[in-house]
């Protein structure tokens, strides 16, 4: 598969399943890996010591097979599903029941296979650190309209917290409006839109940003209050040579923290509050929804950006 996918000239242009695909990623790769970090189905069959799930069961994937709670570690990252070990694009495929959870009842399998990386990424950006995760009232800053952006905002909405949403276009605009969206930036328009994002507080700063493009550190630091947050999810927007430091965090009393998706139980728990309230956390599937045979053009659309939400491949 490598091969057959196309290699960007820009060589920070972060999206997981591409990285493994071209052969670019760096956290532990095994040579002809089935590919696929997301992924949701019945369980046909189970082992003689598997207790948590039957025959019959809807269930999810997790990322990384062994994160069960906690902080991750060398061997847990040696667990990732598509990179170390066998991944989801397949039509069967053997897993270790703890890194399966129970699929939220009232969504379809397209819908619950986004949760696995994108899903579980947001939640954690907003919730995971300690002390510090998001309440009602506050404000969130997300970018773009791909899979962590868009759940971000979902999750945000659903507790009440207040956002602040960059894009690149008035159509792309559109969907970020649906989801309520509290303000909306174009950054296009406006390069300098952190002190703007700002002043839309009240001048007080957003408490949290979830930084997904990688190329816009100086603005979301302008954007932040003191004591602010920076989730920093990846680089999708490429690599830039002149980026804030780490002393920019202490200039601005700031956290920088990042994210790799997330444990089982904060899988767990996502899970539950989408069962809860499925209307208003339905994951967002971009309406090009592709099969197996068709995965090279369904990384192509990905890597040319064309994407709303995250991107389906259906397995019969």
């Amino acid at each position: 598969m490598s091969q057959s996918i196309p290699k960007t000239s820009n060589q920070w242009r972060v999206y997981r399943d591409l990285m493994i695909a071209q052969g670019k990623y760096p956290w532990g790769l095994k040579l002809g890996v089935v590919a696929g970090s997301d992924g949701a189905g019945t369980v046909l069959a189970i082992g003689k010591h598997v207790t948590r799930f039957q025959p019959g069961d809807n269930v999810v994937t997790i990322l990384n097979q062994q994160h069960i709670a906690g902080y991750l570690n060398p061997q847990i990252l040696r667990s990732g599903l598509g990179a170390s070990v066998d991944g989801t694009l397949r039509s069967v495929g053997a897993f270790d029941e703890h890194g399966l959870v129970a699929m939220p009842k009232g969504l379809s399998f397209t819908e619950a296979a986004t949760l696995s990386c994108a899903g579980l990424t947001a939640w954690n950006a907003l919730f995971g650190l300690v002390g510090k995760h998001v309440t009602a009232g506050q404000w969130v800053l997300t970018q773009g309209t791909g899979g962590v952006s868009i759940f971000a905002i979902q999750f945000a909405k659903a507790i009440g917290a207040r956002v602040i949403a960059t894009t690149s276009s008035s159509k792309k605009a559109e969907i970020l409006e649906r989801l309520g969206a509290d303000h909306i930036i174009n950054y296009r328009e406006t390069p300098g839109w952190g002190p703007l994002a700002k002043d839309l507080t009240g001048g007080v700063g957003v408490d949290l940003v979830v930084e997904v493009a990688g190329t816009s550190m100086k603005q979301s630091i302008a954007s932040l209050k003191l004591d602010g947050t920076i989730s920093i999810i990846g680089s999708v927007g490429g690599e830039v040579k002149e980026q804030p430091g780490v002393l920019e965090c202490w200039l601005n009393l700031c956290t920088a923290r990042g994210v790799w998706v997330g444990s089982r139980l904060q899988m767990e728990e996502m899970c539950q509050a989408i069962e809860a309230n499925p209307d208003k956390l339905r994951p967002v599937v971009d309406p090009k929804v592709f099969t197996l045979e068709q995965v090279k053009e369904a990384y192509e659309y990905q890597l040319a950006g064309k994407h709303q939400g995250k991107i389906g491949i259906e397995i019969s």
